[in-house]
């Protein structure tokens, strides 16, 4: 929950656009400042403070215990220009938040943050529990000194700017290893707990047999991803309780399912209780990976630990047109994220200052598209947080089909949607696309003409208004003019067309003209090409396509 605190109308006015904004996640403190706060920092994870910085540094300075478990606190001036990032900013989320609080209010995010200044993934904030000198290799990382990453598995982690040896270290580990000095140890959740219990077993019979199993296995419980077991114990108190003491997720499958798995202990009292030969090792293994623990008893309970091989994550992110400003928020979130960035060289250029420190750029020209699909789904089987960008939506005409095409089960994989092209030019043109529309790629690279040509024409029957991608090139000039004429067949010469070339960017341009009088001599790869349907009209120097058909039900009149 994030408590809001004002002292002035100004601040009340700001205060209830956050309100309004995140109904479910703020709460509203009235009354005296001073104890407002105070009630605040107890009751919430975080703070937004209608205040001056220094008011509230006095406030919240005799309430400050630990950075682990301090509320973070963003300050907000009375003129809403900053969002600064006050306390908290790692372990109580005050970056993030300020830069949310900054998005919705249209205010400044001020993060003084020493790794997030300079863009560094700060090693408390990349999802894994840490454990050691973070503020030393922290430090390290910030003044270009070698620190050395040892994986003992490969984990999807964001960009680091580590070296092959260092006299510091990021150890990623789930084995139970104590950190030494200039050390940080990551864990990975990439162990699951198989459990099984008789009736009313006891949560601390259940949790002794769990922590004793991963003890003696040298691993670390921090790195349990979760619990897992049959259905018929999914409510079974000791094994929920377990799971919620551990603070893991309980996980359960059908009888069925975890019959299928083999196991090296198979039992039949377990076939004769709920219907399958193993619930500990069974559950463990459903998701593939390493028995490390093989099944273990207590007097009502079992358990087994197994470790899953990590899995590489592919984000498909479409960077939009081109405008910086029309790159969505999520987009910029996994460019972050990513260690390997694979793309286009002249789109790599467009994003290249947003990456982190460390990233790994594999850029490559027009033409090697399946390449660069098949480069990305291999650096994500590798365990990386890879990102494929394309533009516009990667999904429209762009990376993603590619790559999933590539792509199995054995990765994540993420599509983050952009603006695309003929939304670009469509908010540009007016409203051409207020009704059924259609998008049609005229290049024969990939598609047999005669392909494209049906659809144009099924397009031109059906009275859809039509988007043309990749309209001509300098080897392709002559399939716009025959898709122009296919639909000249069912449209007016006065038919409404616009062109765009290279929306939103720096050159833009834009103009409105017909059907007859286009120029295709005009339009090149960087263009797209809008055709109105019979409904669609010029207004005022702008394009529109009206929702209904009221004004040809008029005109009829």
């Amino acid at each position: 929950m994030i408590g809001l605190i004002c002292a002035t109308a100004a601040g009340a006015a700001a205060r209830d656009r956050l309100a309004a904004a995140w109904p479910d996640r703020t709460r509203v403190y009235e009354g005296p400042v001073g104890d407002a706060v105070r009630a605040a920092f107890v009751e919430c994870e975080q703070l937004v403070c209608f205040l001056a910085t220094g008011a509230v540094v006095r406030l919240v300075a005799p309430l400050l215990g630990d950075k682990a478990s301090d509320a973070g606190v963003v300050c907000v001036d009375e003129a809403g220009r900053f969002a600064v990032s006050l306390v908290g900013g790692h372990g109580g989320g005050a970056n993030e938040l300020a830069r949310e609080v900054g998005a919705l209010l249209g205010a400044e995010p001020v993060v003084t943050t020493a790794t997030d200044s300079v863009g560094l993934a700060g090693l408390d904030t990349l999802g894994l529990p840490v454990e050691g000198d973070v503020a030393a290799v922290s430090r390290a990382l910030l003044d270009g000194e070698p620190v050395a990453l040892r994986a003992e598995s490969a984990w999807p982690l964001p960009a680091l700017p580590v070296a092959a040896e260092g006299a510091y270290v990021i150890r990623v580990s789930d084995r139970a290893v104590e950190p030494v000095e200039g050390e940080v140890v990551l864990r990975p959740p990439s162990l699951v707990v198989g459990v099984g219990a008789s009736k009313g077993a006891p949560v601390d019979e259940v949790l002794t047999l769990v922590e004793g199993a991963l003890r003696e296995a040298g691993l670390s419980p921090r790195s349990v991803a979760g619990l897992a077991t049959v259905d018929a114990k999914a409510e079974e108190a000791g094994i929920v309780a377990a799971a919620e003491r551990l603070g893991v997720p309980l996980v359960t499958y059908s009888a069925e399912r975890l019959a299928a798995v083999e196991v090296p202990n198979p039992s039949a009292a377990p076939l004769a209780a709920v219907g399958t030969p193993s619930v500990a090792e069974a559950a463990a293994l459903l998701g593939g990976g390493e028995l490390l623990v093989p099944k273990r008893k207590s007097a009502m309970a079992t358990c087994a630990v197994v470790r899953r091989p990590a899995r590489g994550r592919l984000a498909v992110v479409g960077l939009g047109p081109g405008a910086r400003d029309l790159l969505t928020p999520r987009a910029e979130a996994e460019l972050r994220r990513a260690s390997v960035l694979v793309g286009l060289d002249q789109y790599v250029g467009q994003i290249r200052d947003l990456l982190r420190p460390g990233t790994r750029i594999l850029e490559s020209g027009l033409g090697a598209e399946e390449e660069r699909a098949r480069t990305a789904v291999e650096e994500a089987r590798k365990g990386h947080a890879v990102a494929l960008i394309g533009s516009g939506d990667a999904g429209v005409y762009a990376m993603a089909s590619p790559a999933l095409a590539e792509a199995s089960d054995d990765i994540d994989v993420v599509g983050v949607p952009g603006v695309t092209a003929a939304l670009a030019a469509g908010a540009i043109l007016g409203a051409p696309l207020g009704h059924d529309h259609v998008s049609i790629s005229l290049s024969d690279l990939h598609t047999p003409w005669e392909v494209i040509e049906r659809r144009v024409r099924a397009a031109a029957e059906a009275d859809i208004v039509v988007t043309f991608y990749n309209p001509r090139s300098r080897g392709r000039d002559w399939q716009l003019p025959k898709a122009l004429a296919i639909l000249a067949e069912h449209r007016a010469p006065t038919t409404p067309v616009g062109v765009v070339r290279n929306a939103s960017r720096p050159d833009e341009s834009s103009r409105l003209t017909t059907l007859a009088a286009l120029d295709p001599a005009k339009v090149d790869m960087m263009t797209v090409v809008t055709v109105g349907n019979t409904a669609t009209r010029e207004i005022a120097g702008r394009m529109v396509t009206p929702r209904g058909y009221r004004w040809q039900q008029e005109e009829a009149r």
